[in-house]
């Protein structure tokens, strides 16, 4: 190889972003690799499941489109993760502000009696907000209460639980119905196709409507990502909530309103949760049922982790992360391999991730104690 390229090959190297994402694709195969073998263990036909699992997704429209749909999700639950996470807070209340986001704005595209160019705004403004309240909480109690914020948020999600559940089955729910769910929505209760309705696009728009669910929220969670990394790296508030993730001492030294910056940190996350619960109502299901968001908040946390809490990243890693998802269906469908192997793989991610935010910190320790040791010795021999 000339000199000159395996130089431009080391300065690729040198800069963090292309470092960052060797080390994603190397942590993923290697799950992968790890998730094969294992899949050679308990199945008859390990490679036409495990074909299934990683080009299923892509075999048929309708599978595209579940993958498509499923990572829109995960964009927004990542976006509301990692903004939370920049500040050094570990939140695990996104799925109690998904849940809220799709009940109220469920009901307003159940209830309201409003054409759908002012039905559907309200309801996703709706859920914005109230995502952006239940997120208030926690912020609130963390920053004046001290109250630990995994208890808090985890608490906070199973009241949300639970106001969902009522509100559906004993006011929302049909009488007659025989199982928790609403009436699907009317048209203008639910979010119209991401294809234009232009006479031009017609066909396109007809085929895209009868095999998936994608909708305008493609261009809102592209938004969304946008609106995100601007906030984190353009505004005073992104200067601090950086700064607070940094060093909680340094920025309270600096004049950062610590407490302040906490509250809105978990407060605007929620915003983007409530409007992941939005789009599983008015999106994908296109009524409210019971189980709707099936623990995909905390699918968010692996989401923020793969693209090290970057909003940049976000979209990526909910692109591969819903691949997985979406492969992990079609594999239980079309061979003898549980849908629980597919857990194996994204707990195998998470570690092989997370062990490259660990490693440093090991490192670090190790060399200030061995650094100590010789100033012990030092000190014990002058004695």
């Amino acid at each position: 190889m000339p000199r000159g390229d395996g130089g431009l090959f080391m300065n690729l190297l040198r800069k963090p972003a292309v470092r960052e994402f060797l080390r994603i694709i190397i942590a993923v195969s290697a799950a992968l690799l790890l998730g094969f073998f294992i899949t050679l263990l308990v199945s008859k036909q390990p490679l036409e499941a495990y074909r299934a699992f990683l080009l299923g997704p892509l075999s048929r429209f309708n599978r595209f489109g579940d993958w498509i749909e499923e990572s829109i999700t995960l964009t927004l639950v990542g976006l509301a993760v990692a903004l939370v996470f920049k500040s050094k807070q570990f939140s695990l209340g996104a799925e109690g502000q998904i849940l809220l986001g799709a009940l109220v704005s469920g009901s307003i595209a159940l209830f309201v009696p409003l054409p759908g160019y002012l039905r559907i705004p309200l309801a996703l403004l709706a859920a914005m907000g109230v995502g952006f309240v239940w997120g208030y909480l926690p912020g609130y109690l963390k920053a004046h209460l001290n109250a630990n914020e995994i208890v808090s948020t985890l608490m906070l999600n199973t009241i949300a639980l639970k106001l969902y559940d009522y509100f559906l089955i004993f006011h929302i729910k049909p009488p007659n119905a025989g199982y928790n769910a609403s009436e699907t929505f009317t048209k203008d209760g639910i979010l119209p196709s991401f294809v234009p309705p232009l006479p031009f696009l017609a066909d396109l728009r007809a085929r895209f409507m009868s095999q998936t669910n994608i909708t305008i929220m493609l261009y809102l969670a592209i938004l969304a990502f946008l609106v995100a990394y601007f906030l984190m790296y353009r505004t005073p508030f992104g200067y601090e909530l950086r700064m607070i993730g940094a060093n909680i001492k340094f920025a309270r030294y600096g004049g950062i309103n610590v407490k302040r910056t906490i509250i809105l940190a978990f407060a605007v996350s929620g915003v983007f949760a409530g409007l992941a619960g939005a789009h599983l109502a008015m999106g994908i299901h296109t009524k409210l049922i019971q189980n709707i968001s099936l623990g995909i908040g905390f699918e968010g946390i692996v989401v923020a982790l793969m693209a090290r809490n970057n909003p940049l990243f976000v979209p990526l890693s909910a692109l591969a992360y819903g691949y997985l998802r979406a492969g992990a269906d079609i594999m239980e469908r079309s061979s003898d391999v549980s849908r629980e192997m597919v857990l194996v793989i994204q707990a195998l991610i998470i570690l092989l991730v997370t062990a490259e935010q660990v490693l440093p910190v090991i490192q670090q320790r190790v060399a200030a104690r061995r650094e100590a040791q010789p100033a012990a010795s030092l000190a014990e021999g002058g004695q």
